[in-house]
């Protein structure tokens, strides 16, 4: 199962360049890799009687969150769809974007784009595909979490591929929304579950059901995770809008995969907690609603696409009545009907697209006398439509019969929840035959015509290859009918696991007889018929023409209204415009709620300490006096200088207490953020003008003393809550024993708070990605300019002073290139002495960092000053000649590094981000103690001088050229000006 997963990740990491390298045929190359793990499911199939094999990766044992896999009964079940209907519309999408939906046209995208959208589209469906399987195999509720999310998230991408129409969009952001909102809930339920199991093992959970009324909640929330997964009542209206997909995905996602995870996880849990009235009503009652609601719809509907669509909102509701009665023969036609339906409604919608494509429209009133234009393609829609409707031989009539039989002897409720059920199902089903009838007669009818329609007329045939996958999926459906038998011996593990409440487990057959089941299927094919033909006479006269009341896109645009009408009218309130009202809100709001707290709740008694020496009182009174006076200067560049002051001061209290480590990085980090500071500052003007004075500078003055005061005040109060030795006591030995380093600061970093700081490094690169998409607005710069590209630049900009070469002394290649006005020959030559000293001292502080002083972070940070020191003496082409690299990708080397190395651990079998020692034993250099912690480190480092040179690169050399720019066409006007 885990090197299942694997193969699937890197197969869609590799799928973007397969595609690009053999165009669509790379979707062949795609669909071994599902097809190849389907075999691999069928090999091991779980044997009656045998434990269910499992498989298990330590992640976060303190969290249970350890990746435990388990493939029992149904999860092969799910698994055999997933993959194997994955397979196929893999091969099928190889034929489905080379017959001109992609051409460019109409607003459409470039056709080079279009191939890289496509070649996105193969990795996102084997993604999707390892999604998938990574959820029916989860045991651990919170890995199956993961990727219950991860299939929304690829959900939202697939579906607005066709991200320039505004339908895709909508239906995409509508279908995230809406099963996140679920995915939530869920969230919360299985907290709340685990919690009350004491397991959050989903084998645990089932075989010793907690009870209770939180217990029950949570089953709620769970549910309503599921319900809308699966798009049951009131959820099921983003799937008719997600028919704005490219037909592959409704072929798949909405017909054998995404919304099979709801059903999926009823089934799971239904033998622990299907007995709950909680559950009958949410999972029963809704279910039989969404089926008969569903199938109302599909009936008003002329495109063939939201036929279907609503056709599966309402078998969805018919699986989940089977899947959540908690019966034992009950759920086993569930079973069946869930592999029925996920063959014949991929099949048909793959024969829609080949309808749309071959024809141009999916709308049933310009298609006439297809069926005599495409047989073969009329037979595959027949085959598969006769399964839909439950007709004999196909595994549909198998499954409808299987749950007529076995609901009517359901006996809970005092007896009626048999009866009502079957009369559901029973209505339910004659919907079912007579949208599947329309369905047929809306695509391959005559209609009274004795001439193909114009669209039919100016088809092209389809390819055999095109259709092949749909013809597959309707011939298994058939074959699964005759192979019923077999079949139902393979399922019936998974329904022992129900109660049979008092009735024998009834095998699955093509044939009971002439039963009370048979008159009913007999019925509902003449009502079903018979419901068609009334309804097509008399479509004018019932209103299809008009909206359905009660339309549920209709509420959820009105929801999205009533949110985007309240978040206004907050907005409103507390955004006025003003930076400085924002900060001041959000500063009083921070005063105002831990005071209360603090007033209001228990306090410990202070012990406020002294200082510790005199010279700790020169520094604080240093610091105390540079605040001041910042608040008093008017010069932003002195203000900003002065602010410096405090952090170096905070640095020096930091090595005074013990601490060098602290002590280094908050010199490197305020020197770094001067330096930030200025380069910002020299695009302003000097002072503030009036006119954009704020003032209130008492009430300002008077919170920024107030946020102080609070923020000493609740530290002191957090040192006194302290009862017990502080952590930090042991820290040093735990850092040395655990994490074979001797300097505890940087081995909580990336050790024992490895998480944190992978957090906190990706924070930096979001910030740096940031910064320079404002700066650049249109697209990002490689990396900064060389003194090769002066020439290039020159001739773009003729005007560009700073480009013009001298002939001073240099020690600094791209000084040549500068304005002697702008050079200082004392900073070049010290710049030229000191860089490889700072150079060196980097990469001491980053080898140095576990057992003294240093760490990727000081070391990236030191050699971010010396890149400064750089680009201070030489200007924008000495930065390039420093590290002729794009930023960029120093960032992206960065955080692979750091999160390799948290994969790589767990490949070993370990926790993600733990360590290892490796120590060896080299010629000339002795033995070396090399702990794999250094690698993270690595990545901390990179990512570091990444945001560094980012920074100098976007605030420093981009703005150097615009400035130029401006200045030389000033100039150029103003020579143009002179007589």
């Amino acid at each position: 199962m885990i090197a299942t997963l694997i193969a699937l990740v890197l197969t869609a990491l590799a799928a973007p360049a397969i595609i690009s390298w053999l165009g669509r045929r790379g979707f062949y190359v795609l669909a071994a890799a599902p097809a190849a793990a389907m075999v691999g499911v069928i090999v091991e199939w779980p044997r009656a009687g045998e434990a269910p094999r499992t498989e298990s990766i330590r992640w976060v044992p303190a969290l249970q969150m350890n990746i435990d896999l388990r493939m029992d009964t149904l999860s092969a079940i799910m698994s055999i769809l997933v993959l194997g209907v994955g397979a196929l519309v893999l091969c099928y999408c190889a034929e489905y974007f080379d017959t001109g939906e992609t051409s460019p046209g109409d607003g459409s995208p470039s056709a080079p784009r279009i191939r890289r959208r496509v070649a996105g589209f193969g990795a996102q469906m084997v993604a999707f595909t390892g999604a998938m399987f990574g959820l029916v195999v989860s045991d651990n509720m919170i890995v199956l979490y993961i990727f219950w999310e991860a299939t929304t998230v690829l959900s939202f991408l697939l579906v607005g591929f066709y991200a320039q129409r505004a339908t895709s969009r909508r239906a995409a952001t509508q279908a995230l929304l809406v099963t996140t909102a679920g995915g939530l809930a869920m969230l919360a339920g299985i907290v709340i579950l685990g919690e009350r199991a004491g397991s959050y093992l989903l084998s645990d959970v089932i075989a010793s059901p907690p009870t209770g009324t939180a217990v029950t909640v949570a089953v709620v929330l769970v549910l309503i995770g599921a319900l809308s997964k699966s798009a049951i009542v009131p959820f099921h209206f983003w799937l008719p809008g997600a028919m704005a997909a490219p037909t592959p995905v409704s072929a798949y996602l909405h017909a054998a995969a995404m919304v099979k995870a709801g059903i999926f996880l009823v089934a799971r849990l239904a033998p622990g907690f299907g007995d709950l009235m909680a559950w009958q009503i949410s999972v029963v009652g809704l279910g039989m609603l969404t089926m008969v609601l569903g199938g109302w719809r599909s009936l008003r509907e002329f495109d063939l696409k939201l036929i279907l669509a609503f056709g599966t909102v309402s078998q969805l509701g018919f699986l989940m009545v089977l899947v959540g009665t908690g019966d034992a023969n009950v759920a086993l036609a569930g079973v069946a009907m869930l592999v029925a339906h996920a063959l014949f409604k991929a099949s048909l919608f793959m024969v829609v697209g080949v309808i749309d494509h071959s024809t141009g429209t999916r709308d049933v009133r310009k298609l006439a006398r297809l069926g005599s234009t495409a047989p073969s393609l009329a037979v595959i829609a027949a085959v598969a439509s006769a399964s839909m409707a439950g007709l004999p031989i196909t595994l549909g009539f198998v499954g409808k019969e299987a749950a007529l039989t076995s609901l009517l002897d359901v006996d809970g409720f005092d007896g009626w929840q048999g009866p009502v059920s079957t009369a559901v199902i029973v209505f339910g089903s004659i919907l079912t035959m007579a949208y599947t009838t329309r369905f047929l007669w809306g695509a391959f009818g005559r209609k009274v015509r004795t001439e193909p329609s114009a669209a039919v007329a100016r088809m092209h045939h389809p390819s055999i290859a095109f259709i092949a996958p749909a013809g597959i999926l309707a011939a298994l459906g058939v074959a699964a009918g005759f192979a019923a038998g077999p079949l139902g011996s393979l399922f019936e593990p998974y329904a022992k696991t129900l109660p049979a409440n008092g009735h024998e487990l009834e095998h699955l057959a093509l044939w009971h007889g002439f039963t009370l089941p048979l008159l009913l299927t007999v019925i509902v094919i003449v009502g079903g018929v018979g419901t068609f033909v009334v309804l097509r006479r008399r479509r004018r006269r019932l209103g299809f023409h008009t909206p359905p009341l009660g339309n549920a896109d209709r509420i959820y645009d009105a929801v999205l209204r009533g949110a985007d009408t309240v978040s206004l009218a907050l907005t409103r309130v507390t955004q006025r415009g003003s930076l400085p009202l924002t900060q001041g809100v959000i500063m009083v709001t921070t005063i105002v709620v831990p005071t209360v707290a603090l007033l209001v709740g228990a306090r410990n008694r202070l012990e406020i300490n002294g200082f510790d020496s005199f010279a700790q009182v020169v520094i604080g009174g240093i610091m105390v006096a540079a605040a001041i006076a910042t608040t008093m200067l008017r010069n932003r560049l002195a203000a900003a200088l002065v602010v410096g002051v405090t952090g170096y001061g905070c640095g020096m209290i930091f090595a005074f207490y013990g601490a060098p480590d602290l002590a280094l990085t908050q010199f490197l980090v305020e020197t770094l953020t001067l330096v930030i500071f200025v380069l910002v500052l020299r695009k302003l003007p000097a002072e503030a003008e009036a006119r954009h004075s704020t003032g209130f500078k008492p009430l300002r003055a008077l919170i920024g003393l107030a946020f102080g005061a609070l923020l000493v005040v609740i530290g002191l109060y957090a040192a006194g809550a302290r009862t017990t030795t502080p952590v930090a006591d042991d820290l040093p030995k735990a850092a040395y024993e655990l994490g074979n380093g001797a300097n505890a600061v940087n081995v909580l970093l990336v050790d024992i708070r490895a998480w944190d700081t992978l957090g906190e490094v990706s924070v930096l690169l979001v910030a740096a990605t940031g910064v320079a998409s404002m700066v650049f607005r249109h697209r990002r710069f490689g990396a900064a300019p060389r003194v090769a590209d002066a020439a290039r630049l020159h001739g773009a900009d003729p005007g560009a002073v700073d480009d013009m070469p001298t002939a001073r002394t240099t020690w600094l290649r791209g000084s040549e290139l500068r304005d002697p006005r702008h050079r200082s020959m004392v900073l070049e030559a010290t710049t030229r002495l000191i860089f490889p000293t700072m150079v060196v001292a980097s990469i001491y502080f980053f080898f140095a960092g576990h057992n003294a002083p240093g760490g990727g972070f000081a070391g990236g940070l030191t050699m971010g000053m010396a890149l400064v020191l750089r680009y201070l003496a030489g200007g924008r082409y000495e930065l390039g000649e420093a590290i002729p690299v794009d930023a960029g990708r120093i960032l992206g080397l960065g955080l692979a590094l750091s999160v390799g190395t948290a994969l790589a651990s767990v490949f070993a079998g370990a926790p993600a981000l733990s360590s290892a020692t490796i120590e060896l034993t080299l010629p000339v250099l002795g033995d070396i103690k090399l702990v794999t912690a250094l690698f993270f480190d690595l990545g901390v480092y990179l990512i570091v001088v990444g945001l560094v040179l980012d920074v100098l690169r976007s605030l420093g050399a981009r703005l150097d050229i615009e400035e130029t720019s401006t200045t030389a066409g000033r100039a150029s006007a103003g020579a143009g000006a002179r007589p």
